[in-house]
């Protein structure tokens, strides 16, 4: 069976929405302490390189909101009504002047009568409203002010009457009147909790044509004729005293059928009475010199109700808020279809992004990045230390590594620019577990590049790594907390997929060190308490180093500040400064425990403090070790340069300074 529906915009031919971008920027808010569900809501905040956000379609509601409160005015009826009278009183001095056979004396009556109009419109108007008129065209301009006022007031209640009514006989206003005599009684029965699914429909049998809106139930027709009475309400509140007062006295000469008035007075005391949750009692400042009438200006204060409601829908600040929430259709009638087709997109990449694997619900029902995107996480920071590496002469090429040697056993998934052999029975099991997967049978297997895997040839000896990565206050107010970051997941994603023997452990050192996940580390919040703990930091690294006594011991430390804390025999930290002496003694003794234990030792200073260069300098030379300066876009080349670097000279020189060049040229060395 085929199902048609309303075409909703946009390029019928486009794409599914692409998710990489939204997960690097995702990825680079939670490396800034933000948690995955914020920093999810920031980048559909913001939007993409070529997709608005919700903060320009809130923006556009602003803008459509202000541009309608400064174009008009609530005059449009009440100048209506003032044009026409002044219509009708001319042409009715001009009947008197030229009408040779009336009576003076009738005609003296009546010039006085018309000389002694009420300045007030609404007054002159119920004046005139006995007057004999002499003249047709004016009796037809005063007739149309109590037409005009009837269509305006029905208007407010009911969208588009006044041009349904336009030119309407009196058989077609006592139709009006029956119908709000039904509607009515049909409110106050629901209101006592007595009507029927009937009841409805058969007033929708007899007068849905007033309906345009095709209400469904006696629940949606309370919803369409509640707001539009609300609004009408709004329109009135807005009005100056003044304004109000006069609209009032007019309204009872509309159609010249004062029970129009009470009629539409119990609708309204029954929609309220129905729909109190209505704004009923708000007000608007209307500033502009386009006038609106009754009915129109309803529409406007509804269409401000309906953008205050988008608004709030697109700043998405409520409890439990989804873009699921925002109303397209109303979108469009506000901005545009353009604007829906913006909104749409970000709805579908929010689902695209809780559907793709990316993003998971942990225990405590907060969101977090899976493994899956901390991977993709990673191999992005890995391409850009890639790049940043890259042309360097003699430097080994991450896409070849373990190109040649002996095969080690494993194997991993292919890469561009892998040379190696494939693993022809894991490639294979892939694409069968795949197309099972996906539902596929028949004969023969087919293969996609993502079920390649390679053998890795590469002969090496594994090492056991400690990053140790300073987490004091001062990294963060300096601005290095988040290139920290990247460095240690770049690091880790480096590891993890191209030297699985080697054993990474990440230590975060402030007022304590410990021990961290990649996952914990790269969610850390800022950390605000004073101290930098060195001495426990190498001591949680040594104490990695013995549990791999076979491994070769890599100690690569990233810090912005002297030691300024240690560890107390009773697990106590002593926290001083200036460094106390002890405190430096104690880092010193560790590291050199790590320099007895094998560990080739490299300090990344970060920031130009003199005294911190000098310490790390006597630091590195103790231990025969290095020390690279480098900027911060540059720190994770530079560590993971260092990395590749000791594995390449892990049975070569083994002296202060005599390491091959592993950075390029950035950064400098000590000694």
């Amino acid at each position: 069976m085929s199902r048609y529906k309303k075409y909703a915009g946009g390029d019928p031919l486009a794409p599914p929405v692409d998710i990489a971008e939204a997960l690097d920027a995702i990825g680079e808010d939670v490396m800034s302490g933000y948690s995955p569900e914020r920093a999810m809501r920031e980048f559909l905040r913001r939007g993409g390189q070529d997709q608005r956000g919700l903060d320009d379609l809130a923006r556009q509601v602003a803008e459509r909101r202000r541009e309608l409160l400064q174009r008009h005015n609530l005059d449009g009826t009440l100048e209506q009504v003032r044009e026409l009278l002044d219509r009708a009183v001319l042409e009715e001095r001009k009947q008197l002047a030229r009408d040779v056979t009336m009576d003076d004396g009738d005609r003296a009556f009546r010039e006085m009568q018309i000389d002694n109009l009420s300045p007030n419109t609404a007054a002159a108007v119920s004046e005139l409203s006995s007057y004999d008129w002499t003249s047709r065209e004016a009796r037809e301009a005063y007739d149309e002010i109590k037409d005009l006022l009837g269509r305006e007031i029905l208007d407010q209640r009911f969208a588009g009457m006044k041009q349904a009514l336009e030119g309407a006989t009196d058989e077609d206003r006592e139709a009006i009147a029956e119908m709000l005599r039904d509607l009515n009684a049909l409110l106050d029965k629901h209101n006592r909790g007595e009507d029927t699914d009937s009841d409805f429909d058969e007033f929708m049998a007899k007068h849905g044509q007033y309906l345009p809106e095709n209400p469904q139930n006696i629940d949606e027709l309370l919803d369409t004729l509640a707001q539009r009475s609300a609004a009408a309400q709004r329109m009135l509140n807005s009005m100056s005293p003044e304004q109000r007062r006069e609209l009032m006295e007019l309204s009872a000469q509309a159609f010249g059928s004062p029970a129009l008035m009470d009629q539409l007075a119990q609708l309204d005391a029954n929609l309220q009475a129905a729909r109190p949750g209505e704004d009923w009692y708000g007000a608007e400042e209307f500033g502009g010199g386009e006038g609106l009438g009754l009915g129109d200006g309803t529409g406007v204060l509804q269409d401000i109700a309906e953008l205050d409601q988008l608004s709030e829908q697109l700043q998405q600040s409520y409890a439990g808020s989804r873009l699921d929430d925002i109303d397209l259709d109303a979108l469009s009638r506000q901005l545009g279809d353009q604007a829906a087709v913006d909104a749409r997109t970000l709805q579908e990449l929010e689902q695209a992004l809780r559907d793709s694997g990316q993003l998971e619900r942990g225990s405590d029902g907060d969101l977090r990045l899976t493994p899956k995107a901390m991977r993709q996480l990673g191999r992005s920071l890995l391409r850009d230390v890639a790049q940043r590496l890259s042309g360097r002469q003699g430097e080994r090429d991450l896409q070849r590594a373990g190109a040649a040697g002996d095969l080690s056993g494993s194997s991993r998934p292919w890469a561009f620019g892998d040379t190696e052999p494939w693993d022809v029975p894991r490639t294979v099991t892939n694409a069968i577990i795949r197309e099972v997967g996906e539902g596929r049978s028949g004969p023969g297997v087919r293969l996609t590049v993502d079920d390649i895997e390679v053998q890795e040839t590469e002969a090496r000896t594994q090492a056991a790594v400690a990053l140790l990565v300073d987490t004091s206050f001062s990294m963060a107010m300096d601005g290095r907390w988040v290139p920290m970051k990247r460095t240690a997941l770049a690091l880790h994603t480096l590891i993890k997929s191209r030297f699985r023997n080697d054993d990474l452990q990440l230590i975060s050192f402030g007022r304590y060190a410990q021990t961290m996940e990649i996952e914990k580390l790269t969610a850390l919040d800022a950390i605000w308490d004073k101290g930098t703990n060195l001495h426990h930091a190498l001591l949680l690294a040594n104490r990695h180093f013995r549990k791999h006594p076979s491994a070769q011991p890599v100690l690569l430390i990233v810090t912005d500040g002297e030691p300024t804390a240690h560890l107390e025999p009773g697990g106590d930290v002593w926290f001083s400064y200036p460094p106390h002496p002890v405190t430096i003694a104690r880092s010193v003794d560790e590291l050199e425990n790590a320099r007895r234990l094998g560990a080739q030792t490299t300090f990344f200073r970060l920031g130009d403090d003199p005294g911190l260069a000098r310490f790390i300098d006597s630091m590195a030379r103790r231990v025969e070790g290095r020390v690279v300066a480098p900027e911060l876009d540059d720190l994770g080349a530079a560590v993971v340069g260092s990395y590749l670097g000791d594995r390449t000279a892990r049975r070569t020189s083994n002296s202060y300074g005599g390491y091959p060049d592993a950075f390029g040229g950035r950064g400098w060395w000590a000694g």
